[in-house]
């Protein structure tokens, strides 16, 4: 028997001020690039950097609900930036990282906390604990011309109006120039692929209901709701 397979359409993110949207094809996530964040974690700041990902349909544009996802009871929210690439290339030098970034947005990694935990615990890869459903709510993008700096800025988020994090870029102990160039050591990158650069101390449960507000110097914002948990 033929089945009539029709292809979903290919993850994409908001441009600002634009009707065009920036193609993805991969999501990156730097971990623990912030110092407080790493000691709050009870986890050693001196460490290289590290990678994990996301698939590319867990991006959630600003604006819409993100459903609280199954099999967990702790969901963290964790703001970064997220860093667009538009050129690809492979051992890329730091000073040449800039040339291949496309533009930023303002991003909430979304963490399944327990999950994370337990896989610590037992050796074991996190990618139900990060590369879970609609995790990756993202805003709408801005070109790298647009934007007054990827290295110093505010970094915040509030949920329910009370901020809960409260960082900036500066505190990054691997600047976007290092860890880009460090990751294309590791892959090669290529257009459309997003980097989430980390994320400062701060991070904090949410509940079904609550209201996130994600921001960044010079970048336009983020904001979603929780929506309740899955059913069936």
């Amino acid at each position: 028997m033929a089945f009539a397979i029709t292809p979903p359409a290919p993850p994409s993110l908001a441009i600002a001020d634009s009707a065009i949207r920036f193609p993805i094809r991969r999501i990156f996530c730097v971990g623990r690039n912030y110092a407080a964040h790493i000691r709050e974690m009870g986890n050693d700041e001196r460490d290289p950097p590290f990678f994990f990902t996301k698939p590319a349909d867990a991006i959630v544009d600003s604006g819409e609900t993100v459903p609280y996802p199954p099999q967990t009871q702790d969901l963290h929210h964790e703001v970064e930036l997220v860093v667009l690439i538009g050129t690809g290339g492979a051992d890329i030098a730091p000073e040449a990282v800039m040339q291949h970034v496309w533009g930023a947005a303002v991003g909430v990694d979304l963490t399944r906390r327990d999950l994370q935990a337990e896989a610590k615990k037992m050796g074991r890869p996190w990618d139900m604990a990060k590369g879970f459903d609609a995790s990756a709510p993202i805003g709408p993008a801005r070109p790298l011309a647009d934007i007054p700096s990827l290295t110093k800025g505010r970094i915040q988020v509030a949920v329910n109006g009370e901020t809960r994090q409260d960082g900036d870029l500066a505190e990054m102990i691997w600047p976007v120039t290092d860890h880009v160039a460090y990751l294309s050591a590791l892959v090669r990158l290529e257009p459309g692929d997003v980097i989430m650069t980390g994320t400062p101390a701060g991070v904090s449960a949410l509940v079904p209901g609550d209201t996130v507000l994600g921001q960044i110097d010079g970048l336009p914002d983020l904001s979603f709701t929780v929506g309740p948990a899955r059913s069936g």
